[in-house]
């Protein structure tokens, strides 16, 4: 019989999921919110290689996890303990998230007669370019990683359209937007506690926000012009970056060449990002590439608007001037100005943000995320067979 049993003797789909484990941010948000939604419908597991904050945030959060341990990233050894278990314990689908467990994946892939499937989370060709040796060594391995997968799951139209320009088949390619837990309580801090806590006096201020990791492709560069030419305007404004990274230096130089500090706080890495979005007033992202960001649905359950790069599957979430801004790659100026019209229409900013609530409730709960994998799987088993 595939799949473990339920009381009443009815079939249950068994699927693993396969991660690095050193996961932050988005990709951390992603697997959380859709394993808690998944094991309602289905039994749902993740093994991870690296024991990280986010198995301990996974254990917290009620789900099934457990650690194979790699020494580097190039140990091999777990790939014969994972076909036991799989084998075994007669998983029905194998689901890889990110460049570890795809390469993992390519070598399972010959021991297990499984349909594995992999979710494109960014465009992979991007994904190292902060470093030169991993842009060298892991974008490749990635690239010929990806090739053995039977099926793909994009994070938006956009990713899609990608992949298929790139030789993958269209037909092995399913879409999943990003959902967003709206069903489980979620903790922050008040805003003073949070400002206090970086000696943060905004009284009387905007707080102008944006929380990623400080790398190229997020192009902070671009945050800081805007800012740049506000504060010639107005100066009761400040700007909040969160997050750490290889540009950090870079980003911190441009600041002072262009004597902006007084009004710019870089607050390193948040843990508790509700916190963080709770203490802003507009969240802004600027990346160069996106799929389908977890920073604007975790400011949204706050009501928080956001001015956005028009990039990947953003467009099908924010609609300009009803819960939020699109502006085009690297145009500081127009973010700039977006930002003036908020500072100047305040009411602006709680009518977009309930606006992007409502939309994100309606239409990006990690609980719709859920039921559409499992529809996925489904299909994926009923072709096998």
């Amino acid at each position: 019989m595939k799949g473990g049993s339920s009381e009443l003797g009815l079939t249950i789909m068994k699927v693993l999921h396969l991660i690095s484990g050193g996961d932050t941010g988005g990709a951390k948000t992603h697997i959380i919110s859709l394993m808690k939604q998944l094991n309602r419908l289905i039994d749902a597991k993740v093994i991870c290689f690296i024991k990280d904050t986010f198995y301990e945030d996974a254990i917290e959060a009620g789900i099934k996890i457990e650690v194979f341990k790699q020494k580097s990233r190039t140990d091999m050894s777990v790939i014969n303990r994972l076909a036991e278990e799989i084998n075994n314990k007669n998983y029905d689908v194998v689901h890889c998230h990110g460049a570890r467990a795809n390469f993992i994946g390519m070598f399972l892939k010959s021991k297990i007669n499984k349909p594995m499937i992999t979710t494109v989370h960014s465009d992979y060709k991007l994904d190292f370019n902060d470093n030169f040796y991993k842009k060298m060594v892991y974008t490749p391995m990635n690239a010929i990683a990806l090739r053995r997968f039977d099926y793909y799951i994009a994070i938006s139209e956009e990713f899609k359209k990608i992949l298929i320009n790139r030789g993958f088949k269209e037909e092995e390619i399913f879409i999943v937007y990003n959902g967003i837990d709206f069903e489980t309580e979620f903790e922050y801090v008040s805003k003073s506690e949070f400002l206090n806590r970086y000696n943060i006096d905004a009284e009387g201020k905007i707080i102008v926000g944006i929380i990623a990791r400080l790398d190229l492709v997020k192009d902070h560069e671009t945050f800081i012009k805007a800012a740049s030419k506000i504060l010639q305007k107005r100066k009761d404004i400040i700007f909040l970056i969160a997050g750490t990274g290889k540009d950090e230096n870079r980003i911190k130089s441009l600041v002072s060449e262009i004597e902006i500090e007084d009004h710019v706080y870089f607050l390193g890495h948040v843990d508790d990002q509700y916190s963080f979005f709770n203490a802003i007033d507009i969240n802004v992202l600027t990346s160069i590439s996106e799929s389908f960001p977890y920073v604007i649905l975790e400011g949204a359950r706050l009501k928080k608007p956001v001015i956005s790069t028009n990039v990947g599957g953003i467009h099908h979430l924010i609609e300009d001037g009803y819960n939020g801004w699109l502006i085009k790659v690297k145009d500081n100026e127009t973010l700039a100005e977006k930002i003036l019209y908020f500072i100047n229409n305040k009411d602006e900013i709680q009518i977009m943000g309930d606006n992007l609530y409502k939309t994100v409730k309606k239409d990006f709960s990690s609980r719709n995320m859920a039921e559409e994998h499992q529809k996925i799987y489904e299909r994926i088993v009923k072709n096998r067979r």
